[in-house]
């Protein structure tokens, strides 16, 4: 597994398939791109895949410093140039859409298309957002709380309901108050992607999730209509699109990247 150094963070990253184009995947919150394992398959046959842990996650190491959307751009940008396959198509994902779409901002000679899924602009847009990751970072010192907490925000209710009590009560033990994923939520909260929207130039997909009850989907909107040449797509799910609806999920995906 190759891994760079940037700054004070030495980043891995793993590179799945070996098709013509490059997909690059963002990791939102927590322990890091694991959280994209069970659709790679569903990328492999048309894409070579690069998956960076950024700083904060498990895989990382860094100084553990306090985290800034800046930093976590400049480590996407530093493995596109490492790996040698720019320009690349972005995906990211709740904190990994804002962070790609500062990595397109940031070098739009990387990024051929972005897109970005359950993101915001700044917490201090929406009270709800503020106040819930506050919530989630004040349940540090309760290890099944704050799991319970990201279980109960990250899905619908529907969901919920359809796994059924033991996949409900195993996910609980997914998001863990590590010392990274705490960096991590005191950057959700501290963020502000404003000043970097009008840097975007690729093709940008915006996908909002309306029952999510992490980024209520009026932020994500917002991203949107800040991006005036983005396009939008919905999903009637709670902020996990990826795995609520993995199947049309995909699709959303490659129509958009095929569009090219």
């Amino acid at each position: 597994m190759p891994t760079i150094t940037v700054g004070t963070a030495c980043i891995p990253y793993r590179i799945v398939g070996d098709g013509p184009d490059t997909l690059l995947l963002v990791h939102g919150t927590g322990p890091g791109s694991g959280m994209w394992d069970a659709m790679l398959d569903a990328f492999t046959d048309r894409y070579t895949v690069l998956l960076p842990d950024l700083s904060g996650s498990e895989a990382a190491e860094d100084d553990g410093a306090p985290l800034t959307l800046e930093t976590l751009a400049e480590q996407v940008n530093a493995v596109i140039d490492d790996a040698g396959r720019g320009p690349v198509d972005l995906l990211g994902f709740s904190l990994g859409a804002v962070v790609a779409t500062a990595a397109a901002a940031l070098r739009p000679d990387q990024v051929r298309r972005l897109i970005a899924t359950a993101g915001w602009i700044s917490a201090e847009q929406d009270e709800y957002l503020r106040l819930s990751m506050a919530t989630w970072l004040s349940l540090a010192d309760d290890p099944t709380a704050f799991g319970r907490y990201a279980t109960l925000t990250a899905f619908s209710r529907g969901f919920l309901n359809r796994i059924g009590r033991e996949a409900v009560e195993a996910n609980t033990s997914y998001m863990q108050p590590t010392p990274g994923t705490l960096r991590h939520i005191a950057l959700d909260l501290a963020l502000d992607l404003a000043p970097l929207l009008p840097r975007v130039q690729a093709p940008t997909l915006v996908i909002g999730c309306t029952q999510d009850a992490t980024v209520p989907v009026e932020n994500t909107r917002r991203l949107h209509a800040a991006l005036p040449t983005s396009t939008y797509a919905e999903f009637d799910t709670g902020h996990i699109a990826p795995a609520e609806e993995p199947a049309a999920f995909v699709k959303t995906v490659r129509d958009f990247l095929a569009a090219a």
